[in-house]
This record gives structure tokens, sequence and C-alpha cells, in this order.
């Protein structure tokens, strides 16, 4: 196998297994705004003869624009707000050697992907780190902190930035802010319909009691049914929203890794680089958990990025970096094989 094809290979693999999430997270979307309207139209029609008198899926209208009021202010206002609440400072003129060529390597993987120059911002912090942020690549911003600037070689620095626009070119910066969205939406659904629910006492299963009207038992319990796991999965959801947006998050890091490792053709350069960014433990203080998932490195520190396993699998918003690292030497190694570098016996 070439080493291109081990690339290829691992793109073509993580684009899959993101679509397939996003079809999920759209899919449990699509649940808890029209699951409720589903529960009442089955004790309507439990409750009535001929025609349903519920017509309108209210509570999923309201939660479909709601969603997309939020997701369009997000995807507006979202890249400035990550940006500001990290203390990025844009770099127009350098001020040093490590920022020039921070400038230079961006304009660099600029062209190697045949996509409009980024921003380039730094964060005035001793812990390395870097992200990408943006609508798209027109309006793409790559910061890195002065930690990173500090202990990467040109190389190294190289292939992290080619990580980064990896992001943009495979717009994992839209797709990020439009997921951080759907989660914010998720929560705010789950916390208003528990407080609706709590507030109206026993009306929601008043709805599929049926009194003083005949009533079909089997719809009836169609509507129970329903409606019971619609509560349980709107109380459920802001967990089970964030798992999902992690899962997507994990996949996307592991195809900007590899397509980085296109760009530079030297997947051991990003190799090093996010070996030397593990050995630095203290977290990223001026990058917070709103924006965590950009991050090329979990800036907050948490052991559970570390670990492999079904519960980190759930929980981490990074892949773990030991495997990222043993990934990106495999593809070094088949680099090497295929060019006859390798020592001979």
């Amino acid at each position: 196998m070439t080493a291109g094809l081990n690339l290829f290979e691992q793109q073509a693999r993580n684009r899959r297994l993101t679509v397939a999430w996003m079809a999920l997270f759209i899919l449990f979307f699509a649940w808890l705004g029209f699951g409720g309207d589903l529960a009442l139209y089955l004790a309507a029609a439990a409750r009535t003869e001929g025609q349903v008198p519920y017509h309108f899926p209210w509570i999923g209208g309201v939660v479909t624009v709601v969603a997309a009021i939020t997701t369009w202010v997000s995807w507006r206002k979202g890249p400035q707000q990550v940006l500001w609440s990290t203390g990025a400072r844009e770099v127009t003129t350098p001020q040093s050697f490590e920022e020039k060529q921070f400038v230079d390597v961006v304009e660099e993987m600029a062209v190697a992907t045949g996509l409009p120059k980024p921003k380039v911002y730094v964060i005035d912090d001793p812990d390395p780190n870097a992200f990408a942020t943006g609508r798209d690549p027109p309006s793409a911003c790559i910061a890195a902190t002065t930690g990173l600037l500090a202990i990467l070689n040109r190389e190294e620095l190289q292939a992290v930035v080619a990580h980064e626009m990896g992001h943009v070119r495979n717009f994992d910066v839209r797709l990020m802010t439009l997921i951080a969205a759907l989660v914010g939406v998720i929560v705010v659904l789950s916390n208003g319909m528990g407080r609706l629910l709590r507030g109206g006492g026993g009306r929601g299963l008043g709805l599929l009691g049926g009194r003083g009207r005949k009533a079909s038992g089997p719809l009836l319990i169609a509507a129970a049914i329903v409606f019971v796991l619609w509560v349980i999965t709107l109380i459920l959801a802001p967990f089970i929203s964030r798992v999902m947006a992690m899962a997507v998050s994990r996949d996307r890091e592991y195809l900007a890794d590899a397509t980085g490792a296109e760009l530079t053709r030297n997947p051991g350069a990003l190799a090093s680089a996010l070996e030397k960014i593990e050995t630095h433990e203290a977290p990223t203080t001026h990058i917070k958990e709103g924006a965590a998932h950009l991050c090329i490195a979990d800036p907050l520190g948490r052991d559970v990025n570390s670990r492999e396993g079904r519960l980190a699998d759930l929980l981490a918003t990074h892949p773990p970096m030991a495997m990222r690292i043993t990934r990106l030497k495999g593809m070094a190694f088949q680099q090497m094989k295929a060019a006859g570098q390798l020592p001979t016996a």
C-alpha cells in the first residue's frame, strides 16, 4: 500500500463516518422537534372519530424556526466570538521572528491548497495549541499560541498549519460551527420543554387520556409510548447531542491529520509536532470550553482525551494523541517504503 493510498483511505473513511454521524444528528434533532407532535397526533386520532383535529406540528415548527435563527447567528458571528473569547490578536505586521515565520508558513500552505490566505492570529499563551475558524475559506482565520510558535521548528509548524488548512479546505470550520449551534439549540430546547412539562403538571399525559370521548385503545397506547420516549429523550438530549458532536469532532481531527500529511508530504513532521504538544500538560488558559473542539489538542488538558476505549470514545473531544501519532508514523513509514528509503539489513 502506498503512502498516497493510505492518506486517501484515511480521508475517505473519516468522511463516511462524518456523514453517518451528521445523518444521525439530524434524525435526532427531528425526533426532538416532531416527536411531541407525533404523540399529540396519535392521541387526537385516538380521541376522535373521523377527521383528526391536530393539523399543524407546532412543536417541530417552533423548534425548526429557533434552530434556523440560532444557526444563522452562530454562522455569522461565531468565528469573531471565538477569536474574541481567546484574546487573539491579528498579526498584520510581525513583531518577532516566530510571528514572521508563522505568517510565511500560512502563506505557503494557502498556495499549496489553492485557497485564499487566512487571517493570522496569535494568542499570548505559553501552552502550545492552534485552531482554525471562519465561515468558509475566504473568511477563514488560523490562530496559534505563542507557546506553539516557540517550541516548533519550521517543518513542524508547517505541518500544524497544514492540519489547520485541512480543516478549512474540508469545511470543518463551517461544520463545527453548525454543530455547536445545534447543540446549543438542543440544550435550550431540553431545558425549556422540561420546564414547560413540569409547569403543566399532568397536561401532557392528560392529552393522552381521552377522558369523556370514545378512544381507540391501540392508538392511545402508541401515543403514550411515543410521549414517554420523547420525554426521556428530551431529558437526555444535552448529553446525547454532545456525545454526537464530539464524535464528529474526533473524526474531523483524524481527517485533518491525513489532509495535513497530504499537503506537506511529511506526516512525520506532524507526528513530531503532536509529540511536543503532548509533553506540555498545562491547560491552555486563554482557550475555554466553547472553543475546545476547534483546537489541534484539547486545551483543557482532560484525561479522557488521552485514553482509549468505549468511555473515551463517548466523552472525548479529541482522538487519543498516541493514536494520532501512531497513524502519522505509519503514514511516514509507508511513504519511506514507497520511496525505497528504508534501511536494508
